[in-house]
């Protein structure tokens, strides 16, 4: 691992943490952060052995959003360098988000516009009391990216997502809780609270995980019967597993399955 890398990649066991890390810049997406990502993002959908994802942040900040810095020193070219971005960043969120493993986000700190939506797309999304959360987009004369309109209502409901991102109103972890936007606010360490998580998702049935994953976000998209088809589809997949034989087995046995050996 690079220290010096916009992006840091470490493994522990089946858990990979993927960390942002511009804190000087507030950890803000440029081009080169954003190719690691999409890179990273690839590496934990394809490798079998890693069995959960956590996502965070270095410093102060989760995430800032795009590098406005950027796109002011882009010029006339400043739409070609978006598209340039959202190409790669888009490619990111749709692996992180289509994966068959689950994605943990601990928010150490404030999150505002596509740091919004990296922090709304984890599973199990944990913030820090001093976490804050801000669509942001059309404050500077911009429109959502990275899944934020997709997300965003799903998440709280199109009136109050409405509300959000036209007057980009702050959140704190507390309302963000309250709403939905977020899982839970840490009691103190939200990296610490989100480890413990993510290692036990690590340890879990990674396959059912991943599978009950997709019918979620399948669901609102689809009709009753067909997602009950969907589902009669996938339960009768995951009892033919590996991994649906050993927690068969292990409660029939009485004793804690063990899906790592499956």
């Amino acid at each position: 691992m690079n220290a010096a890398s916009p992006l840091l990649f470490t493994r522990e066991g089946g858990l990979a943490r993927l960390t942002i890390n511009r804190p000087d810049a507030a950890n803000t997406l440029d081009v080169e952060l954003s190719k690691a990502l999409l890179q990273a993002a690839i590496a934990c959908d394809e490798d079998e052995n890693i069995r959960a994802v956590l996502l965070t942040g270095n410093g102060k900040l989760f995430c800032g959003g795009g590098d406005i810095n950027g796109f002011a020193a882009a010029g006339e070219k400043v739409s070609h360098l978006a598209k340039e971005l959202t190409t790669i960043l888009h490619g990111a969120v749709s692996r992180l988000a289509r994966m068959g493993k689950p994605l943990v986000v601990a928010v150490n700190g404030p999150a505002a516009g596509a740091g919004l939506s990296l922090a709304m797309l984890g599973d199990i999304v944990i913030a820090s009391p001093e976490a804050h959360f801000t669509v942001a987009y059309t404050a500077i004369g911009l429109t959502p990216d990275l899944g934020t309109s997709w997300l965003l209502p799903r998440l709280v409901g199109l009136r109050r997502a409405q509300e959000l991102a036209l007057t980009n109103r702050r959140v704190s972890a507390q309302e963000a809780a309250q709403i939905g936007l977020i899982t839970r606010v840490a009691a103190a360490d939200a990296l610490a609270e989100a480890q413990a998580v993510a290692r036990a998702l690590a340890e879990g049935p990674v396959a059912a995980l991943g599978g009950t994953r997709a019918l979620l976000a399948r669901s609102f998209t689809t009709g009753l019967e067909e997602q009950l088809e969907l589902e009669a589809r996938s339960i009768a997949a995951a009892l033919r597993g590996a991994e649906g034989q050993e927690g068969v087995a292990a409660f029939l046995s009485k004793r804690q399955p063990d899906f790592r050996k499956a």
